[in-house]
């Protein structure tokens, strides 16, 4: 299950527990503030991996609230979902020209926002991996893996990966010794334009290690767990 925190900043009591009860059922880690003020306060002693926004809030709205947020580097990278009321597309518009992720307007399903949640975080999880695999490459004995070029050579030689084997590849080589669940994997490695499935990740880690010959070694399964890149 995600263990993600979300802070839920909605004024209406009964919205609020409703929103944070569904998430914590979700398997995240939901608290609510009642307005802006407590807000940043609670961001400030601990900052949330997500936050659900309702604009219409007294005192800080929510647009300010949202830009205040992104104008902070200490806040800028947290997800927002703006929740509306009104539906209008000028403040639509605003909210995701400041750096709104997504929206959702009342009334709304908790499942749909569960799913937009679900959505944001992945996005956001697989940007930080983006960004990861453009700063550092990985040389392991005559193992290189070279993100800025996207080539893996092998003793020299160039190993054709598709761009799913390649992630996948990376992500457990970024972290020798750990084990990885097929979850992690999945949600590390997919993206919105291919799918990755927990089942699919046994077929493509079998293609990797054929396509990696005696290298393919580097990767060890763990029963029942995942795999893992030998330290």
């Amino acid at each position: 299950m995600s263990k993600e925190t979300i802070l839920v900043i909605e004024d209406e009591k009964d919205i609020r527990e409703l929103i944070t009860y569904n998430l914590n059922r979700e398997g995240y880690k939901a608290t609510g503030a009642a307005d802006g003020t407590k807000a940043l306060l609670a961001i400030g002693a601990h900052t949330p991996d997500l936050i659900v926004l309702d604009l219409m809030l007294p005192g800080i709205d929510g647009l300010d609230l949202c830009r205040q947020l992104k104008a902070n580097e200490n806040t800028v990278q947290i997800p927002i979902i703006m929740v509306t009321a009104k539906g209008e597309e000028e403040d639509i518009i605003k909210g995701l020209e400041m750096g709104a992720d997504d929206y959702i307007t009342k009334p709304f399903s908790p499942k749909i926002l569960a799913a937009r949640v679900k959505a944001v975080l992945r996005r956001k999880q697989q940007e930080k991996l983006e960004v990861e695999i453009k700063e550092k490459s990985i040389h392991v004995h005559n193992l290189l893996i070279d993100p800025a070029k996207h080539k893996v050579l092998i003793e020299d030689k160039e190993v054709e990966l598709t761009l799913t084997e390649f992630r996948i590849l990376y992500y457990l080589a970024s972290k020798p010794g750990w084990v990885c669940t097929r979850y992690q994997i999945v949600e590390a490695t997919r993206g919105k334009d291919y799918f990755v499935t927990d089942r699919s990740v046994d077929v493509l880690i079998f293609g990797l290690r054929n396509k990696m010959g005696k290298y393919g070694s580097y990767i060890e399964t763990v029963r029942g767990i995942g795999y893992r890149f030998k330290e």
